[in-house]
This record gives structure tokens, sequence and C-alpha cells, in this order.
């Protein structure tokens, strides 16, 4: 015989099993920093926006990509960046850890992408916060954003990085995680 009180107990008990495996983990501080994909030519987040531009050379190898980064004070004390092979996991330091700035321009030659195209900026709150010397948060990037306009004047992409790093801090046009 059956005994449904048995079997509604044994039921419940499974969904309980099946909700609690099949629910996402929640972040602690010991699994590492935030991440955020910035899949655009601009990134918006409390205390950091990026924008990103390419001024073009005379050639491929004079061809330049500029990602400014600008972090409030308050919020992050630090930024560095590297870039990655994601296949080979080899990295190269593309801006040292710097304090932060008023904006802090990395400056790299398109040809570099080929050979590292995962970009991550790494942002760190106030130093030595839990000891971890981890980043806050860590923005990457696969390539060069498709997004990202290209010019042929020092002035007229000065021009645009200051507008879009505008325009992004207002949400207009960029990617928030």
């Amino acid at each position: 015989m059956r005994d449904p009180a048995r079997h509604a107990r044994a039921t419940l008990l499974l969904c309980a099993w099946l909700c609690v495996a099949t629910a996402p983990q929640r972040a602690v501080a010991a699994d590492g920093p935030r991440e955020a994909h910035g899949s655009a030519d601009a990134f918006a987040a409390p205390g950091v926006t990026l924008a990103w531009g390419v001024l073009r050379g005379a050639s491929e190898a004079a061809t330049l990509v500029v990602l400014r980064i600008v972090a409030a004070r308050d919020a992050f004390a630090s930024v560095a960046v590297v870039g990655i092979d994601p296949f080979t996991q080899r990295q190269q330091p593309l801006l040292a850890m710097t304090q932060v700035a008023a904006g802090i321009d990395v400056r790299l030659p398109r040809t570099h992408f080929a050979d590292f195209p995962r970009t991550e900026v790494h942002l760190y709150g106030m130093p030595d916060v839990g000891g971890t010397g981890a980043p806050a948060l860590v923005v990457y990037y696969l390539g060069v954003p498709d997004t990202t306009p290209e010019f042929t004047s020092e002035a007229a992409l000065e021009a645009y990085l200051v507008q879009r790093i505008a325009r992004a801090r207002t949400g207009s046009g960029s990617k928030t995680p």
C-alpha cells in the first residue's frame, strides 16, 4: 500500500533539493571581482566610464586604438589594463597599476589585438581592502568593439571621446551592467 503523506513529503523534499541545486550561488568577496562585459564603444557603471576610439594612421601599423578610462576617486583608487590571448592565457600589461586620474588614455597599435584580443580593465577599490589585492571590478572586451568610430585627426578623436564619455555618464547610448 502507498502512503500518500509519505509520497507527498518525498516529492516536497525532492522539489526543495532541486531548487537549491539549481539556484545561482550568491557571490561573496572570496569569489573574486565582479566582471562586466563591455561590448559597445562606451561603458558606464557607478564610478567608472570607458570610451573607445580609433586614430587612423598612414598605415594599419600606424593606426592607434584609444581606450579612455574615467573613474571617480571615491569609487576606485587605481586602475590597470591587461591584454590577454584567450587561447594561451598569455598576458601583456598595457597599463601598470595607476592611481585614478581625471582621465587615462591607453593607446595601442590596432595590430596588438591580433595577438591579445581580450582587454581587461581592472579597477581597484580603496587600497588593501580586505587585503586581497583583487580588483573590485573587471570590465573586459573581446577585441575592439564593432561600434568604435575611426578618426583621421587627434582633435576629432579628442572631441569625440569627451562627448562620448559625457553621453555614457548620462546613460544615452552606453552599455551598463
